[in-house]
């Protein structure tokens, strides 16, 4: 369009010279006039041979014009908003040009066409000149906010170019965070992420120097932990309460320091060449913050990032971004090694307990593997033998005794029977580590009880040269429910234990019925669970030493009084008083005056029981099936045992009461033999502790053999809670180790009467 406003302009002197030239054919200036032109150069005929020179490179001018315009606007029609308006500056043109084009034929002698295509060339001319004019007034205004419009762009362009240039700065600000996050990353050690930091910052920024300042122990200070070029000797301590350090802390940006500043001069500032010192604060956080992913609600301690630029450079907004994000990435790569040194140090831990507990497993299996050993031992050689001896002494107690000879087999048996039950409790002790001591509880003689424990009181007395009494109140109540066998070992644990701790003294044991004992301080409220009545029990056994016995060496054995709980008289005595407390009892020890033991008391409350038959005190507690002889003399049995002495055992039992007996060897085939075998026999009676077969899977076997009842199946076994097993297997009944001859008799009854 500019072009266009030239070409308006540069054409209209053209007309008006070529309408001066016009005039030139009217004037006197043929020489005769006296001003006209004279000769020589500037001769009349030179001047129109010079103007129709002009004319024609005036109109060849003007012709070029429309074709230029032609040959580069051409192509961009679609780009120009006034068509019409070029359309008119070149009709002008061409006009102009055909004018001056014309006129070069008028200088020399010329037809009047010429004068007729000249006058319309110029009436043409006018009239679009006049047009393009008028239109001039619409196009000079838009042509002008065109102008402005370009102002505008060069403006906007300006500022594209500006941001352009802040995209570019923040692009590489992004690159350099990138880069030193990258460094940071790279490890997870403190000391190792802040030296990093520092000299990264460093070479980016072009500092002088960087420190990091941490919070002391107590947080009264911050010390200076990290610098990038050590400037100081010693170490470096500020204030928490100095202005800058609270003001940094309680910015969130960065906070411009003068160099002369505690921390920046502390840092490497105030000295010559140092300008304007940058602190940002970051963040410390510690494992010990969280709980369950929860911070606690605690007081946030900061560590404080310095940077010292140099004099001649001023802090720009993108590098106080850069320290702004490497900071929180220090903050954050800080915690993150906060919490790699925890986890490291739980993991060693860990590992330590972990060796621990390895530790303790291959203790706990040697343990385990003690125990079983120990199991064994007293099962093979202690449990067995007792067995055994309560086995035979149960059919000598059959024969024809003498009164002195009954007493001794059942002081015998009554012994072997604590033993056996202490073997029993020593063994289910070590199976489930802890103690616990079931009670059986069912009616016996409490004076035959009595009379055994003075009998084998008597013999340990005898044997340690002590002298013996026993006195007895004849009110005592005979048939008693309780469990004998626990009562008879606590009484000879007293006995045990007032006669161990001297060399010679007599020993007074006293029994009598002590129906006060409930208003005494001592013993603890009874719960009635019987309706048959009661009645309280209290056995003394006391000792008179010699007075040249010694007693001073057994002073520190009883530390406690008669009314407390109990003293440590040995390892047992903590387990007797237990099983005391179990059978709802209370026993304690008297001591004399000079705090020496003299007497130990038991007292216990029975129910009483109605008088009974012989037979049902000797069997178990429970309901009694009585059945005629004649079922269980001839009965066929037979034995299944891989124990000699336990077959031997058996076998004379069995053979006590009328039985015959058979037994098979479990040997090889012994599976296959056992099915066809059994079913001549009437009773089959396997042991469950055999190992060389899995007992179950030979009373299953039987059960597949039998006819309609026969032959029923007993097991033999010291455990307890085994009848459901044994049940699902086809065992009609459990024998209970040690075997005695009226209880196997009993159970034999039971089996019979119920088949």
């Amino acid at each position: 369009m500019r072009r266009l406003l030239l070409l308006v302009l540069a054409a209209a002197p053209s007309a008006a010279s070529a309408g001066g030239e016009m005039a030139y054919a009217h004037c006197a200036c043929d020489g005769g006039g006296g001003g006209g032109g004279g000769g020589g150069f500037w001769s009349l005929d030179n001047i129109f041979r010079w103007q129709k020179v002009s004319d024609l490179l005036i109109a060849a001018a003007y012709f070029s014009i429309p074709l230029e315009l032609l040959y580069f606007v051409a192509g961009l029609r679609h780009l120009l908003p006034f068509r019409w308006v070029l359309v008119q500056f070149g009709a002008f043109i061409v006009l102009c040009g055909l004018t001056h084009l014309l006129a070069a034929f008028t200088y020399e002698p010329h037809p009047f066409v010429v004068v007729l295509l000249l006058t319309a060339a110029k009436f043409l001319t006018a009239l679009v000149s006049f047009l393009t004019a008028i239109t001039l007034l619409t196009l000079i205004p838009q042509l002008l906010r065109v102008k402005v419009r370009e102002s505008l762009l060069w403006i906007k362009a300006r500022e594209l170019d500006r941001e352009v240039v802040l995209m570019k700065r923040q692009e590489e600000a992004s690159w350099h965070v990138r880069m030193l996050t990258q460094e940071i990353r790279r490890s997870l050690d403190r000391h190792t992420v802040l030296y990093t930091t520092l000299i990264e910052l460093s070479r980016v920024l072009a500092l002088n120097n960087c420190a990091v300042w941490m919070p002391s122990g107590d947080k009264s200070g911050m010390c200076l932990t990290h610098e990038l070029r050590r400037g100081s000797n010693g170490e470096a301590i500020v204030s928490a309460d100095d202005v800058d350090v609270l003001e940094v802390k309680s910015s969130d940006g960065v906070k411009l320091l003068p160099p002369e500043s505690v921390l920046g001069s502390a840092s490497g500032g105030g000295k010559e060449g140092t300008g304007t010192v940058a602190a940002i604060r970051m963040p410390m956080l510690k494992v010990a913050d969280f709980k369950g992913g929860t911070p606690e609600v605690i007081q946030t301690s900061y560590a404080v990032l310095i940077l010292v630029p140099p004099s001649d450079r001023n802090w720009a907004p993108h590098e106080l971004e850069i320290v702004e994000v490497v900071a929180d990435q220090v903050a954050v790569a800080l915690s993150h090694a906060s919490l790699l040194e925890e986890s490291q140090a739980m993991r060693d831990r860990l590992a330590e307990q972990n060796r621990e507990l390895l530790q303790a497993r291959r203790d706990a299996l040697m343990a385990n593997e003690a125990r079983d050993a120990f199991q064994r031992v007293m099962s093979q050689g202690m449990r067995r033998p007792i067995h055994s001896i309560l086995g035979l002494v149960s059919v000598v107690q059959e024969e024809g005794l003498t009164s002195e000879q009954k007493l001794v087999i059942d002081t015998m048996a009554r012994t072997a029977t604590v033993v056996s039950t202490l073997i029993n409790d020593v063994m289910e002790m070590s199976a489930v580590n802890q103690e616990r001591f079931p009670l059986e509880t069912r009616p016996f003689h409490l004076h035959s009880m009595i009379r055994d424990a003075a009998c084998v009181a008597r013999c340990l007395c005898d044997f340690r040269g002590f002298g013996f009494t026993v006195q007895v109140e004849n009110a005592l109540p005979d048939l008693v429910i309780g469990d004998e066998r626990r009562i008879f070992h606590v009484l000879l644990h007293m006995v045990g234990n007032l006669i161990g701790r001297i060399d010679t003294g007599n020993v007074t044991f006293r029994v009598r019925a002590d129906d006060e004992a409930m208003e005494d301080q001592r013993w603890d409220p009874w719960r009635p669970s019987y309706s048959g009545g009661h009645s309280s029990v209290k056995f003394v056994i006391g000792v008179k030493r010699q007075k040249s016995a010694d007693s001073s060496s057994s002073l520190a054995q009883f530390l406690r009084k008669p009314s407390t709980e109990g003293f440590d008289l040995r390892l047992s005595f903590s387990m007797c008083r237990k099983l005391v407390q179990m059978m709802q009892g209370n026993i304690w020890a008297v001591l004399d005056g000079q705090g020496l033991p003299e007497s130990m008391t038991l007292v216990l409350r029975f129910q009483l029981q109605p008088s009974l038959s012989g037979s049902s005190l000797g069997g178990s507690f429970d309901l009694q099936y009585p059945s005629p002889s004649n079922q269980i003399s001839g009965l066929k049995v037979l034995l299944i045992d891989d124990d000699e002495i336990n077959l031997v055992v058996a076998r004379k039992l069995l053979d006590k009461l009328g039985c015959t007996v058979s037994s098979l060897p479990s040997g090889s085939g012994f599976m296959n033999s056992v099915g066809p075998t059994s079913t001549s026999f009437q009773l089959v009676v396997l042991n469950l502790e055999m190992t060389t077969v899995n007992p179950l899977d030979v009373a299953s076997r039987i059960r597949q053999y039998r006819s309609a009842h026969w032959p029923l199946v007993m097991a033999m076994t010291s455990e307890h809670n085994v009848w459901e097993k044994c049940a699902q297997s086809g065992i009609n009944g459990v024998l209970k180790k040690p075997l005695i001859l009226q209880e196997v008799k009993d159970e034999l009854s039971r089996i019979l009467q119920n088949t």
